[in-house]
């Protein structure tokens, strides 16, 4: 209880006061503590009774460890702590993080105060990015991963008792009946079609046809692909060495547009892929072309040099333009089979779905899946499994109905006999 000269002390309203309490001249309320380092502070409120709550807040922060000087901290400071703080991410993805936290996070919620953060607030933010801002799922999961993050620095540094990211996405995602994303493999039709198209001397389109056929039979990410260099190919042991990956960035900075040279994530990136026939073929019809037209490596990125794929200015590509040129390809691609009156058009599909095709031709034939694993570069056995689920289920589906349709054709032919 609140003495003074060994007294109790009460307010103007005859109210016993607690220690550390006082009642001041302007009719408001103070409560002064010290946190545990001792330094003084206080809070203040217009009423006793609102006083009193917030010092069950005051309590309760102390005794959960949270920091007192750190009450106002905005959750741009804590960023600015995660930027110092953060290791062992490969520099594309720590530089993606930052963008899309500056682009998106900062304008949005960066100002607030971490400790007046509620979970409400987190899926406000997320509901807008989808419904005003029109973002797709993917890019609000990278920039969850980058806040989660964040938030998780606050509740680490003892600002906040709980990250309230927490559980947010997945109710994002359910709220707006978001399903797991699935890459689609194409299918064998499929992509004779694509291939031969490509490989038709008389179409505009002809030169891609090696980067796109290496991609198709070896399973390799875009960045890895465009990452090759000439001295990465042993003809003799027919192996390809993947060593490295070509990563572009076109973040808004003082550095602009540029490329970077990076080692792949894990050491189970680092491996060599046997050279099919087609993907020899390919590399051979990439050299005689960049021959014949006199095209000769440009660019020298992080002391790498001589690379396999080129524009036509002899620099490096990107999966900007190699998308890009995907959709130009399907368009048309599918007015060609129609003119030919044929029915297998090519679905909508980006270089990733390229990897994801070739996977799916492995597991068709039966590839071991330790195997399928060291090729594609997987880390972790779980995403090799995770692919090889999908596509076994997606074939047991298809022989399914394939035996269906037999089964009606043999009913139809009875009916007709009887």
């Amino acid at each position: 209880m609140a003495k003074e000269n060994g007294k109790k002390r009460y307010d103007s309203k005859h109210r016993l006061l607690k220690t550390g309490e006082v009642e001041r001249a302007d009719g408001y309320y103070q409560f002064f503590y010290s946190d545990k380092r001792g330094k003084r502070h206080s809070v203040t409120a217009k009423t006793l009774a609102e006083l009193r709550e917030k010092e069950d807040e005051v309590t309760k922060d102390k005794l959960d460890g949270l920091r007192d000087e750190g009450k106002n901290i905005t959750l741009d400071e804590v960023f600015g702590i995660w930027k110092k703080l953060k290791r062992g991410l490969q520099d594309n993805t720590f530089q993606n993080y930052c963008y899309m936290y500056n682009q998106f996070v900062s304008p949005a919620i960066g100002s607030m105060q971490v400790r007046k953060m509620k979970r409400s607030d987190i899926r406000h933010f997320y509901n807008l990015l989808v419904d005003e801002r029109n973002l797709k799922i993917n890019t609000v999961d990278n920039i969850h991963s980058c806040l989660h993050q964040v938030i998780e620095v606050a509740v680490e540094d003892g600002y906040i008792r709980s990250n309230v990211s927490d559980n947010a996405l997945k109710e994002l995602k359910q709220a707006h009946n978001f399903g797991r994303t699935h890459k689609r493999a194409l299918t064998i039709s499929e992509q004779e079609v694509f291939m031969e198209f490509l490989k038709r001397e008389d179409t505009v389109y002809h030169h891609w046809y090696p980067i796109f056929a290496v991609m198709i039979n070896t399973g390799m990410r875009v960045g890895e692909v465009t990452g090759l260099t000439w001295e990465d190919i042993d003809w003799e042991e027919g192996m390809i060495t993947v060593s490295r990956t070509l990563v572009y960035y076109n973040h808004a900075n003082d550095q602009g547009c540029y490329f970077n040279v990076h080692e792949p994530k894990t050491e189970a990136g680092k491996r060599t892929i046997p050279m099919l026939e087609d993907v020899r073929e390919a590399l051979l019809m990439e050299k005689a072309y960049q021959e014949y037209n006199k095209i000769k490596c440009n660019d020298t990125i992080d002391g790498v040099s001589n690379f396999i794929f080129l524009n036509r200015m002899g620099k490096v590509q990107h999966q900007g333009t190699l998308n890009k040129a995907l959709r130009r390809i399907i368009r048309d691609c599918n007015e060609v089979q129609l003119d030919k009156g044929e029915k297998a058009l090519l679905p909508s599909f980006s270089c990733h779905s390229l990897r994801h095709t070739y996977t799916t031709r492995l597991v068709e034939v039966g590839v071991n899946l330790k195997v399928i694993q060291s090729v594609l570069g997987h880390a972790d056995f779980s995403t090799t499994m995770d692919i090889y689920t999908t596509v076994t289920s997606e074939l047991k589906q298809r022989e399914f109905d394939s035996l269906q349709e037999k089964m009606n054709r043999r009913k139809n032919e009875k009916n007709t006999e009887q």
